[in-house]
């Protein structure tokens, strides 16, 4: 219990961004209503927020433990409350740009600070695992929580109206309080530094080598699978209940909040499954189950008809149905990472995490863009039967990355296959 005020500082940082990142689809919806944005340009929001994660992932997770995964965290918290504070008082589709492009470079200092010091303040396999899924778990009950409180911000009788960017001062005060929380929180991370004398050069170097291992690579494809399931789905879900499922613009969010409460159950539930079961048979039920509820679903979606006297009680049964699918996509994410953390020595995970990031915000960005797209030439329920193409591919992935991991495993020190 020694490191639990570092781990809670970990957990709300990571709360703070899972409100701000997974605000994507709601305020996708808004600035359609609010700038007179296309399905197709508002699609671009996801970019700004992916792209910067991938590319500062790749140029820094390397050599991040230099730099002090604490004084990441505390960079990243202070660039994302500036960009908070302009929405409310520089109202634009480009302020919104702008946001995003902030929430994804400080979002990758935080990501890879938080993954590379779950391996710091965990002491078995187990204890890694659980503690990543508590973490993937607080990060969706943040997402949850986002849409709430976007919800009360935004006004359903004037989609013009600005109403909802007053949220925005209140995530620049949850940025200024875990800020000042990491101030006053000493934590030691003499174990992510290397014994040997390397450079920067060479922490770089080595971070594309991790690409090169079979393991390795098999893992970033199943992860960038998952995060473009995910993030295309969570993205267009708040717009395909407003235009699919004709809910009003706050409940359309509100619904939507049901996915995200599926996650968070999910994960916070996954660490006690997984310490009893395999992850392998576990996650293959989980894809199986989430391509049952696609093709369950989507029809019941077909011809809904607008209902200006809409409530809970009368609202289409598939908006309560479909966003359980969050409680079978919930714990791949973290089971795979932690599998392939825990193959790692702790220098390396700081790397390995800069690969997750990159890989991780390539795939939201592909995601939530090949959605959008679908949804504007075809329709909603296209889109969304279209992650069945993913799924798929994700069953055959897993099975490769299993079977590596096992050779993995059994391969002695310095065989050629081991992934460190």
């Amino acid at each position: 219990m020694k490191d639990w005020r570092i781990k809670l500082c970990l957990l709300l940082t990571y709360f703070v961004f899972a409100i701000l990142l997974n605000s994507v689809g709601t305020v996708i919806l808004q600035v359609i209503n609010n700038y007179d944005v296309s399905k197709q340009g508002a699609s671009v929001l996801e970019g700004f927020k992916d792209l910067p994660i991938a590319v500062v992932s790749f140029l820094v997770a390397s050599f991040l433990p230099r730099v002090g995964f604490r004084n990441s965290m505390m960079i990243g918290l202070a660039i994302v409350a500036i960009a908070c504070c302009a929405m409310p008082l520089i109202p634009s589709f480009l302020t919104t740009k702008l946001l995003f492009l902030c929430a994804g470079v400080s979002f990758a200092l935080v990501k890879v600070s938080i993954y590379s010091s779950v391996g710091l303040v965990t002491r078995s396999r187990q204890e890694h695992a659980s503690t990543l899924n508590t973490i993937e778990g607080v990060f969706m009950v943040g997402v949850l929580a986002g849409y709430w409180l976007f919800s009360v911000f935004i006004d359903s009788s004037d989609p013009k109206s600005q109403s909802w960017l007053q949220v925005y001062w209140w995530l620049a005060g949850l940025c200024a309080l875990n800020f000042l929380l990491l101030v006053f929180t000493p934590f030691d991370e003499s174990q992510a530094h290397d014994s040997g004398d390397s450079h920067l050069a060479q922490d770089f170097i080595d971070m594309l080598r991790l690409v090169t291992k079979p393991m390795v690579y098999i893992f970033v494809i199943s992860a960038f699978l998952y995060v473009l399931i995910e993030q295309g789905i969570g993205t267009w879900l708040p717009t395909f209940n407003n235009e699919i499922l004709k809910l009003p613009s706050a409940m359309s969010v509100q619904a939507t909040s049901i996915f995200a409460a599926c996650l968070a159950i999910g994960r916070l539930s996954a660490g006690a499954i997984m310490r009893k079961l395999n992850w392998y048979p576990v996650l293959n039920v989980c894809l199986l189950a989430m391509g049952a509820l696609v093709l369950l679903t989507m029809p019941l979606t077909v011809g809904v008809e607008a209902n200006p006297q809409i409530s809970w009680s009368n609202a289409p049964i598939a908006a309560f149905i479909f966003p359980l699918i969050g409680l079978f996509m919930a714990p791949i994410y973290p089971a795979i990472n932690s599998v392939m953390l825990s193959a790692l020595p702790k220098p390396q995970h700081a790397a390995m995490t800069g690969l997750i990031v990159i890989f991780s915000a390539l795939g939201g960005t592909t995601g939530s863009i090949i959605t959008g797209v679908v949804f504007g030439k075809f329709d909603g329920q296209t889109a969304f039967y279209l992650s069945l193409v993913p799924l798929t591919i994700i069953l055959v992935t897993l099975y490769l990355f299993k079977r590596e991991t096992e050779k993995g495993a059994a391969a002695p020190v310095g065989d050629a296959r081991t992934v460190s």
